[in-house]
């Protein structure tokens, strides 16, 4: 089960659009559940979503994204998803991830050295869920 906790909602319709594009390529894959924190004050999103994570069932890496994180290439990415089970990945909102989430993840990994939005950030990392799938399934979508 692939999870993504993320901080507001897809406001613009062309994000939106391209996410759900992604996320149903995605589904027979994997099954990938997204849930939308409301924008709030930074620590306040970091301590729901660390209750988020309390309502999971059985063990989940958690992942935090953030741009002072590790770097992966999509094919570490892949093995990364490939390893484990049940993975669980924070984005936080336009101030970033809270204490409490950071604190509670169990590796912190970065899309990019650059800022982006996140709406920006959730489209690029379920982009990059379904590069990982499709490396892990032998599909043609990702060209080495």
């Amino acid at each position: 089960m692939i999870r993504i906790i993320a901080v507001g909602k897809m406001k613009d319709k062309r994000l939106a659009d391209l996410a759900d594009d992604f996320l149903r390529r995605l589904r027979p894959m994997a099954p990938v559940e997204v849930v939308e924190l409301k924008d709030s004050q930074i620590e306040k999103e970091g301590r729901e979503m660390v209750s988020k994570l309390s309502s999971t069932q059985g063990n989940t890496l958690v992942v935090a994204m953030d741009e002072k994180g590790n770097d992966l290439t999509s094919e570490g990415f892949a093995q990364l998803l490939g390893k484990h089970g049940s993975i669980t990945l924070l984005i936080g909102g336009a101030d970033g991830l809270g204490a409490a989430a950071r604190k509670r993840a169990d590796i912190t990994l970065k899309l990019s050295s650059m800022t982006w939005t996140h709406e920006m950030a959730r489209v690029l990392l379920i982009e990059q869920i379904y590069r990982g799938f499709s490396i892990l399934n032998g599909h043609p979508y990702h060209r080495s």
